[in-house]
Protein backbone atom coordinates (compact mmCIF):
# COMPACT_ATOMS: atom_id res chain seq x y z
CA UNK A 1 0.00 0.00 0.00
CA UNK A 2 2.96 1.94 1.02
CA UNK A 3 4.56 1.97 -2.81
CA UNK A 4 1.03 2.52 -4.35
CA UNK A 5 0.58 5.61 -2.65
CA UNK A 6 4.33 7.03 -2.76
CA UNK A 7 3.93 6.22 -6.93
CA UNK A 8 0.26 7.96 -7.02
CA UNK A 9 1.87 11.02 -5.73
CA UNK A 10 4.95 11.18 -7.57
CA UNK A 11 2.53 10.56 -10.34
CA UNK A 12 0.73 13.88 -9.33
CA UNK A 13 3.51 15.69 -8.54
CA UNK A 14 4.74 14.94 -12.51
CA UNK A 15 1.31 16.01 -14.25
CA UNK A 16 0.77 19.29 -11.72
CA UNK A 17 3.59 20.50 -11.12
CA UNK A 18 4.30 22.34 -14.44
CA UNK A 19 0.85 22.94 -15.29
CA UNK A 20 0.03 24.07 -11.84
CA UNK A 21 -0.40 27.83 -12.98
CA UNK A 22 -1.09 30.19 -15.83
CA UNK A 23 0.33 33.68 -14.74
CA UNK A 24 2.51 36.26 -16.08
CA UNK A 25 5.82 37.05 -14.70
CA UNK A 26 6.03 38.33 -11.25
CA UNK A 27 2.81 36.77 -10.36
CA UNK A 28 1.75 34.04 -7.15
CA UNK A 29 2.31 31.03 -8.14
CA UNK A 30 0.83 27.72 -6.43
CA UNK A 31 1.49 23.84 -6.88
CA UNK A 32 -1.52 21.47 -5.21
CA UNK A 33 -0.22 20.00 -2.35
CA UNK A 34 -0.97 15.75 -3.15
CA UNK A 35 -0.19 15.17 0.80
CA UNK A 36 -2.82 17.41 2.51
CA UNK A 37 -5.43 16.81 3.73
CA UNK A 38 -4.52 13.04 5.22
CA UNK A 39 -6.45 10.35 5.55
CA UNK A 40 -9.66 10.98 7.66
CA UNK A 41 -10.07 8.46 10.39
CA UNK A 42 -12.88 5.80 10.90
CA UNK A 43 -14.22 5.87 6.61
CA UNK A 44 -15.41 9.34 7.50
CA UNK A 45 -16.76 10.53 4.57
CA UNK A 46 -17.46 14.73 3.49
CA UNK A 47 -20.56 16.11 2.22
CA UNK A 48 -20.52 19.26 0.27
CA UNK A 49 -18.18 21.66 1.70
CA UNK A 50 -20.02 24.54 3.24
CA UNK A 51 -16.55 26.76 4.04
CA UNK A 52 -13.25 26.88 5.09
CA UNK A 53 -11.38 28.85 7.63
CA UNK A 54 -8.08 29.34 9.14
CA UNK A 55 -6.99 30.15 12.75
CA UNK A 56 -3.95 32.07 13.66
CA UNK A 57 -1.70 28.90 13.99
CA UNK A 58 -2.97 27.77 10.38
CA UNK A 59 -4.97 24.94 11.33
CA UNK A 60 -8.07 24.89 8.77
CA UNK A 61 -11.88 24.39 10.04
CA UNK A 62 -13.25 22.69 7.35
CA UNK A 63 -17.57 22.78 7.57
CA UNK A 64 -19.80 20.19 5.87
CA UNK A 65 -23.27 19.24 4.96
CA UNK A 66 -23.26 15.55 6.28
CA UNK A 67 -27.43 14.96 6.54
CA UNK A 68 -29.16 17.24 4.56
CA UNK A 69 -31.33 15.01 2.44
CA UNK A 70 -32.61 16.99 0.11
CA UNK A 71 -33.11 20.66 1.29
CA UNK A 72 -34.21 24.01 -0.03
CA UNK A 73 -32.39 23.58 -3.64
CA UNK A 74 -33.81 20.20 -3.86
CA UNK A 75 -30.39 18.33 -4.44
CA UNK A 76 -28.60 15.70 -2.06
CA UNK A 77 -26.25 17.47 -0.03
CA UNK A 78 -25.57 14.67 2.43
CA UNK A 79 -23.96 11.13 1.70
CA UNK A 80 -25.30 8.89 -0.78
CA UNK A 81 -26.24 5.60 0.03
CA UNK A 82 -23.71 3.42 -1.23
CA UNK A 83 -21.33 6.23 0.80
CA UNK A 84 -23.29 5.71 4.02
CA UNK A 85 -22.74 1.24 3.21
CA UNK A 86 -19.18 2.14 2.56
CA UNK A 87 -17.86 4.61 5.31
CA UNK A 88 -19.70 6.97 8.03
CA UNK A 89 -20.55 10.63 8.12
CA UNK A 90 -17.77 13.26 8.88
CA UNK A 91 -18.02 15.25 11.86
CA UNK A 92 -19.87 18.39 10.74
CA UNK A 93 -16.93 20.90 11.64
CA UNK A 94 -13.31 19.65 11.02
CA UNK A 95 -9.97 21.38 12.64
CA UNK A 96 -7.22 20.03 10.72
CA UNK A 97 -3.48 20.54 11.59
CA UNK A 98 -0.28 21.85 9.01
CA UNK A 99 0.11 18.66 7.98
CA UNK A 100 -3.22 17.88 7.12
CA UNK A 101 -4.03 15.53 9.84
CA UNK A 102 -7.54 16.09 12.01
CA UNK A 103 -6.84 16.99 15.35
CA UNK A 104 -10.43 17.50 16.96
CA UNK A 105 -13.84 17.39 15.11
CA UNK A 106 -17.72 18.33 16.35
CA UNK A 107 -20.85 19.65 15.51
CA UNK A 108 -24.32 18.54 16.63
CA UNK A 109 -26.45 18.96 13.23
CA UNK A 110 -29.68 19.11 15.24
CA UNK A 111 -28.52 22.50 16.84
CA UNK A 112 -25.98 23.87 13.74
CA UNK A 113 -27.21 26.36 11.73
CA UNK A 114 -28.77 24.33 8.69
CA UNK A 115 -26.58 24.01 5.43
CA UNK A 116 -23.61 24.96 6.26
CA UNK A 117 -22.48 27.89 4.45
CA UNK A 118 -19.16 29.45 6.31
CA UNK A 119 -16.70 29.55 8.84
CA UNK A 120 -14.67 32.08 10.03
CA UNK A 121 -12.32 32.62 13.33
CA UNK A 122 -12.03 36.32 15.12
CA UNK A 123 -9.11 37.62 17.02
CA UNK A 124 -9.91 35.75 20.20
CA UNK A 125 -9.86 32.12 18.24
CA UNK A 126 -13.97 31.56 18.21
CA UNK A 127 -15.24 29.52 15.30
CA UNK A 128 -18.28 31.61 13.78
CA UNK A 129 -20.85 29.49 11.79
CA UNK A 130 -23.43 30.64 8.93
CA UNK A 131 -26.10 28.58 7.04
CA UNK A 132 -27.53 29.21 3.78
CA UNK A 133 -30.84 27.22 4.91
CA UNK A 134 -31.39 29.11 8.50
CA UNK A 135 -31.97 32.64 9.74
CA UNK A 136 -28.97 32.35 12.58
CA UNK A 137 -25.70 32.74 13.10
CA UNK A 138 -23.53 30.46 15.78
CA UNK A 139 -20.14 31.80 18.02
CA UNK A 140 -18.39 28.22 19.69
CA UNK A 141 -15.30 28.33 21.69
CA UNK A 142 -12.25 27.23 19.66
CA UNK A 143 -12.75 23.08 20.79
CA UNK A 144 -16.35 23.27 19.75
CA UNK A 145 -17.33 22.42 23.27
CA UNK A 146 -19.73 26.12 24.04
CA UNK A 147 -21.43 27.88 21.85
CA UNK A 148 -21.05 31.56 23.23
CA UNK A 149 -23.59 33.46 21.21
CA UNK A 150 -26.03 33.33 18.86
CA UNK A 151 -27.86 35.49 16.62
CA UNK A 152 -31.44 35.06 15.58
CA UNK A 153 -33.75 32.19 16.25
CA UNK A 154 -32.87 28.71 14.50
CA UNK A 155 -35.35 28.19 11.85
CA UNK A 156 -36.90 31.85 11.33
CA UNK A 157 -36.30 34.07 8.51
CA UNK A 158 -36.16 37.86 8.38
CA UNK A 159 -39.59 37.89 6.07
CA UNK A 160 -42.92 38.99 6.25
CA UNK A 161 -44.43 35.94 7.60
CA UNK A 162 -40.88 34.36 8.84
CA UNK A 163 -40.73 31.91 6.57
CA UNK A 164 -38.52 30.88 3.57
CA UNK A 165 -41.61 32.00 1.53
CA UNK A 166 -42.05 35.16 2.62
CA UNK A 167 -41.11 38.32 1.24
CA UNK A 168 -37.17 39.08 2.26
CA UNK A 169 -37.12 42.40 5.04
CA UNK A 170 -33.61 43.79 5.21
CA UNK A 171 -34.21 45.51 8.25
CA UNK A 172 -34.03 42.95 11.24
CA UNK A 173 -30.89 43.56 13.45
CA UNK A 174 -31.45 40.22 15.08
CA UNK A 175 -32.29 38.11 12.06
CA UNK A 176 -31.43 36.90 8.70
CA UNK A 177 -32.82 35.39 5.77
CA UNK A 178 -30.10 32.85 4.39
CA UNK A 179 -26.18 33.57 5.57
CA UNK A 180 -24.02 32.97 3.19
CA UNK A 181 -20.57 33.89 4.89
CA UNK A 182 -19.24 35.93 8.04
CA UNK A 183 -15.84 38.22 8.02
CA UNK A 184 -14.12 40.48 10.12
CA UNK A 185 -12.30 44.07 10.10
CA UNK A 186 -8.96 43.47 10.76
CA UNK A 187 -8.58 46.18 12.57
CA UNK A 188 -11.25 46.57 15.29
CA UNK A 189 -12.23 43.52 15.31
CA UNK A 190 -16.45 44.23 13.95
CA UNK A 191 -17.89 41.43 12.24
CA UNK A 192 -19.65 41.08 8.22
CA UNK A 193 -22.21 39.13 7.77
CA UNK A 194 -23.51 38.21 3.78
CA UNK A 195 -26.64 37.95 3.97
CA UNK A 196 -28.65 36.67 1.49
CA UNK A 197 -28.19 33.44 -0.20
CA UNK A 198 -30.34 32.65 -2.91
CA UNK A 199 -31.32 29.05 -3.72
CA UNK A 200 -34.07 26.85 -4.84
CA UNK A 201 -37.11 27.74 -3.29
CA UNK A 202 -37.96 30.84 -1.48
CA UNK A 203 -36.75 34.12 -1.10
CA UNK A 204 -33.12 36.03 0.56
CA UNK A 205 -32.37 38.79 1.70
CA UNK A 206 -29.36 40.73 -0.01
CA UNK A 207 -27.79 43.19 2.35
CA UNK A 208 -24.60 43.26 4.82
CA UNK A 209 -24.84 43.77 8.29
CA UNK A 210 -22.31 44.87 10.75
CA UNK A 211 -21.79 43.93 14.63
CA UNK A 212 -19.29 45.02 16.90
CA UNK A 213 -17.12 42.75 18.51
CA UNK A 214 -19.53 41.96 21.38
CA UNK A 215 -22.73 41.19 18.99
CA UNK A 216 -24.29 44.55 19.04
CA UNK A 217 -26.09 45.38 15.72
CA UNK A 218 -24.14 48.72 14.18
CA UNK A 219 -25.23 49.14 10.77
CA UNK A 220 -26.58 47.06 7.33
CA UNK A 221 -26.59 48.42 3.60
CA UNK A 222 -28.26 46.69 0.78
CA UNK A 223 -26.11 45.36 -2.25
CA UNK A 224 -25.91 48.41 -5.07
CA UNK A 225 -28.14 48.35 -8.26
CA UNK A 226 -27.47 51.28 -10.67
CA UNK A 227 -30.94 53.10 -11.61
CA UNK A 228 -29.80 51.66 -15.43
CA UNK A 229 -29.60 48.37 -14.28
CA UNK A 230 -32.44 48.31 -11.56
CA UNK A 231 -34.83 46.64 -13.80
CA UNK A 232 -32.47 43.99 -15.78
CA UNK A 233 -30.26 43.08 -13.15
CA UNK A 234 -29.97 40.02 -11.91
CA UNK A 235 -31.31 39.06 -8.27
CA UNK A 236 -29.16 40.46 -5.69
CA UNK A 237 -27.03 37.49 -3.77
CA UNK A 238 -24.25 38.26 -1.82
CA UNK A 239 -21.78 34.93 -1.87
CA UNK A 240 -19.31 36.42 0.01
CA UNK A 241 -17.91 39.31 2.01
CA UNK A 242 -14.48 40.29 3.33
CA UNK A 243 -12.77 43.47 4.78
CA UNK A 244 -9.04 44.38 3.45
CA UNK A 245 -6.52 46.59 5.24
CA UNK A 246 -6.99 49.78 3.67
CA UNK A 247 -10.94 49.15 4.79
CA UNK A 248 -12.69 48.36 1.62
CA UNK A 249 -15.30 45.85 2.13
CA UNK A 250 -15.65 43.13 -0.90
CA UNK A 251 -18.94 41.40 -1.93
CA UNK A 252 -19.64 38.84 -4.26
CA UNK A 253 -22.64 39.87 -6.49
CA UNK A 254 -22.22 36.33 -7.09
CA UNK A 255 -25.35 36.76 -10.13
CA UNK A 256 -24.20 40.11 -11.69
CA UNK A 257 -20.46 37.99 -12.03
CA UNK A 258 -18.89 40.71 -10.28
CA UNK A 259 -16.99 42.35 -6.60
CA UNK A 260 -18.78 45.17 -5.15
CA UNK A 261 -16.45 47.10 -3.44
CA UNK A 262 -17.90 50.03 -0.60
CA UNK A 263 -16.04 51.52 2.43
CA UNK A 264 -16.85 50.05 5.84
CA UNK A 265 -19.76 52.61 6.41
CA UNK A 266 -21.70 50.89 3.44
CA UNK A 267 -20.93 53.62 0.89
CA UNK A 268 -20.87 52.41 -2.84
CA UNK A 269 -17.85 52.43 -4.43
CA UNK A 270 -17.49 50.49 -7.90
CA UNK A 271 -18.18 47.21 -9.48
CA UNK A 272 -15.46 44.81 -10.17
CA UNK A 273 -17.02 42.67 -13.01
CA UNK A 274 -15.13 38.80 -13.90
CA UNK A 275 -15.25 37.46 -17.07
CA UNK A 276 -16.12 33.88 -17.80
CA UNK A 277 -16.36 31.42 -20.76
CA UNK A 278 -18.95 28.49 -21.84
CA UNK A 279 -16.25 26.20 -23.17
CA UNK A 280 -19.05 23.51 -24.86
CA UNK A 281 -21.70 24.78 -26.87
CA UNK A 282 -24.98 24.12 -25.05
CA UNK A 283 -26.68 21.27 -27.09
CA UNK A 284 -30.71 22.59 -26.51
CA UNK A 285 -31.52 25.92 -25.22
CA UNK A 286 -28.13 28.61 -25.12
CA UNK A 287 -30.35 31.40 -23.23
CA UNK A 288 -30.89 28.34 -20.37
CA UNK A 289 -27.29 27.30 -20.49
CA UNK A 290 -26.09 30.38 -19.80
CA UNK A 291 -28.84 31.60 -17.15
CA UNK A 292 -27.63 28.32 -15.31
CA UNK A 293 -23.81 29.31 -15.59
CA UNK A 294 -24.48 32.81 -13.96
CA UNK A 295 -26.45 31.46 -11.38
CA UNK A 296 -23.15 29.60 -10.32
CA UNK A 297 -21.05 32.81 -11.37
CA UNK A 298 -17.66 33.80 -12.02
CA UNK A 299 -16.98 35.37 -8.35
CA UNK A 300 -17.89 32.92 -5.71
CA UNK A 301 -15.49 33.48 -3.08
CA UNK A 302 -12.57 36.15 -2.82
CA UNK A 303 -9.25 36.57 -0.76
CA UNK A 304 -6.33 38.67 -0.17
CA UNK A 305 -2.95 37.83 -0.79
CA UNK A 306 -0.41 37.96 2.46
CA UNK A 307 1.77 41.31 2.23
CA UNK A 308 0.72 44.03 4.04
CA UNK A 309 -0.48 45.88 0.83
CA UNK A 310 -2.63 42.62 -0.16
CA UNK A 311 -1.69 43.41 -4.01
CA UNK A 312 -3.18 40.51 -5.26
CA UNK A 313 -6.90 38.57 -4.51
CA UNK A 314 -7.50 35.40 -5.49
CA UNK A 315 -11.03 34.83 -7.01
CA UNK A 316 -13.03 31.40 -7.13
CA UNK A 317 -14.67 31.55 -10.77
CA UNK A 318 -17.10 28.76 -10.28
CA UNK A 319 -18.05 29.11 -13.93
CA UNK A 320 -14.78 27.79 -15.39
CA UNK A 321 -13.61 26.11 -12.35
CA UNK A 322 -10.77 28.09 -11.66
CA UNK A 323 -8.93 30.54 -8.89
CA UNK A 324 -8.13 33.93 -10.94
CA UNK A 325 -5.34 35.73 -9.16
CA UNK A 326 -6.26 39.65 -9.97
CA UNK A 327 -4.56 42.79 -9.14
CA UNK A 328 -6.76 43.75 -6.21
CA UNK A 329 -6.66 47.86 -7.22
CA UNK A 330 -7.94 47.31 -10.89
CA UNK A 331 -8.94 43.92 -10.85
CA UNK A 332 -7.20 42.83 -13.64
CA UNK A 333 -6.66 38.73 -13.95
CA UNK A 334 -3.09 37.74 -14.12
CA UNK A 335 -3.00 34.17 -13.68
CA UNK A 336 -4.98 31.49 -12.61
CA UNK A 337 -4.99 27.90 -11.39
CA UNK A 338 -7.40 25.13 -11.43
CA UNK A 339 -9.19 23.52 -14.18
CA UNK A 340 -12.56 21.45 -14.57
CA UNK A 341 -12.49 17.71 -13.17
CA UNK A 342 -12.22 15.28 -10.30
CA UNK A 343 -8.27 14.90 -10.18
CA UNK A 344 -5.69 16.09 -7.77
CA UNK A 345 -5.22 19.92 -8.36
CA UNK A 346 -8.95 20.14 -11.00
CA UNK A 347 -12.36 21.28 -9.18
CA UNK A 348 -15.74 20.48 -9.54
CA UNK A 349 -17.72 23.10 -7.91
CA UNK A 350 -15.13 24.97 -6.46
CA UNK A 351 -17.18 26.99 -3.63
CA UNK A 352 -15.32 28.64 -1.48
CA UNK A 353 -11.31 29.36 -0.07
CA UNK A 354 -9.03 30.46 2.91
CA UNK A 355 -5.24 31.73 2.91
CA UNK A 356 -3.08 31.16 5.79
CA UNK A 357 -0.23 33.11 7.27
CA UNK A 358 2.10 31.70 4.53
CA UNK A 359 0.32 32.32 1.53
CA UNK A 360 -1.28 29.31 1.15
CA UNK A 361 -5.02 28.62 -0.24
CA UNK A 362 -6.97 25.94 0.54
CA UNK A 363 -10.20 25.30 -1.74
CA UNK A 364 -13.71 23.88 -0.41
CA UNK A 365 -15.64 21.73 -3.52
CA UNK A 366 -19.20 21.32 -3.20
CA UNK A 367 -22.16 19.55 -4.97
CA UNK A 368 -19.51 17.33 -7.20
CA UNK A 369 -16.35 17.91 -5.57
CA UNK A 370 -17.12 17.51 -1.88
CA UNK A 371 -13.85 17.68 -0.74
CA UNK A 372 -10.70 20.45 0.64
CA UNK A 373 -7.18 20.88 -1.55
CA UNK A 374 -4.45 23.00 -0.66
CA UNK A 375 -2.57 25.27 -2.85
CA UNK A 376 1.24 26.07 -1.68
CA UNK A 377 2.55 29.32 -2.64
CA UNK A 378 5.47 28.56 -4.10
CA UNK A 379 6.76 32.01 -5.72
CA UNK A 380 5.57 35.92 -5.15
Amino acid sequence: MFAVTCCFAAFAIGIFHPASLVAQAGVPKFEVDPYWPKPLPERWVTGEIGGVCVDSQDHVFVVNRVTDVGGMDGHLEGLTDDELNAGQPAPPVMELDVDGKVVNSWGDSKILPKDLHGCAVDRDGHVWLDGSEDGIIQEYSHDGKEMLHQIGKKGVFDSSDGTVNGTPLNTSPSQFFRVSEIAFDPHNGDMYVADGHAKGKGGNNFRIVVFDRTGKYLRQWKLHRSAEEAATAAKATPHCVRVSNDGTVYVCDRWMNRLQLFDTMGNFKKDMPFSYKLWTPPSSSAVAAQRFAALVGSCSSVEFSRDAAEKYMYVINEIDEEVDIADRETGKVLGSFGRPGHQLGEFMHAHTMAVDSKGNIYVGESVDGRRVQRFKLVSK
